[in-house]
């Protein structure tokens, strides 16, 4: 592109990131969406608003080619986005892409395998990690991101602060597990992460960031290898646990619908497909479940 064709990209672009800005967008989307504006602008060396629909049928040909179905919806959501915030044009997206409709059923580990999974984890930082997000059914993030105050152990609850969608919650907080942060949190004392960054109790008593995401996921999958578990299993499987054992154990769905946040029922009616289903007391089931876990938290601090 000339300077002149650059500036009016540049002023497009800015466009499309304050409108996704001005709707609240997450920080990952407004990363997402805009990179797909790079991406298609990189790919003619023009201006988006010049491409006309046999170029965008072109690029998303090439993009199938060479990317997941995952990238190319993701492409496809954020070029409709600009198209109707910024350019003000319809975006004809059936016929230029459909990526098609997969019904994938994640793996899950059974109770018993939680349970191994537990007590074969060597340092205790990661074996309270690993029992607060599957007894909470949390997200990865939203396990990091507690925080001492997110703990009301007189209403036995834990406040989920910006969960997906930015959205709090509140969810049930199993005795076993309030004793875990108890005791993990006792080895380094922070004034306000549970989880705090750091390789001992000082570095994590006065660390300015929460442990590290990726190397959560790293440790995690060398603790399924040492298990001996060959299930395609990542933290956020644990919170697909949580949810596919509270439907084993009877937990009325609507009920858990409320523990794990989801916006729409179809979402929650998932876990019937990886377990039994009926009903049930959640509270008293939840914590039912997490004091039959034969765990010992001994691990190195």
């Amino acid at each position: 592109m000339n300077p002149a064709q650059q500036s009016h990209y540049e002023f497009l672009y800015q466009r499309h990131v304050n409108a996704l800005l001005r709707q609240g967008k997450a920080d990952s989307t407004i990363d997402v969406y805009s990179r797909a504006v790079r991406r298609i602008s990189a790919y003619f060396e023009r201006c988006p608003d010049t491409l006309t629909e046999d170029n965008l049928k072109d690029y998303f040909a090439a993009l199938v080619k060479t990317h997941s179905w995952s990238t190319v919806k993701v492409d496809r959501n954020g070029l409709q986005f600009f198209y109707s915030h910024v350019l003000k044009k319809d975006w004809p997206w059936i016929e230029i892409v459909k990526p098609p409709q997969k019904k994938i059923l994640p793996d899950i580990l059974t109770r018993k395998e939680i349970q191994q999974v537990i007590n074969h984890t060597r340092e205790l930082r990661y074996q309270t990690f690993i029992l607060t997000a599957y007894s909470m059914g949390l997200r990865l993030g939203e396990v990091l991101h507690l925080h001492v105050g997110d703990i009301d152990s007189a209403q036995m609850k834990v406040h989920v602060r910006l969960g997906k969608g930015k959205k709090d919650r509140f969810v049930t907080l199993p005795q076993r597990t309030l004793y875990a942060l108890r005791f993990y949190w006792s080895t380094h004392r922070h004034p306000h992460f549970l989880f705090p960054r750091g390789q001992n109790s000082e570095k994590r008593h006065v660390a300015t960031e929460t442990m590290d995401r990726g190397g959560v996921q790293k440790a995690f999958k060398a603790i399924l290898k040492s298990c001996r578990i060959h299930k395609t299993i990542t933290p956020h499987s644990l919170r697909h646990c949580y949810g596919a054992h509270l439907v084993e154990a009877n937990v009325h769905l609507r009920a858990i619908q409320a523990e794990m946040g989801h916006e729409c029922p179809k979402t929650t009616a998932l876990y019937t497909q990886l377990t039994d289903i009926v009903q049930q007391d959640s509270h008293r089931i939840i914590n039912t479940l997490m004091d039959e876990l034969d765990v010992t938290l001994d691990g190195d601090v």
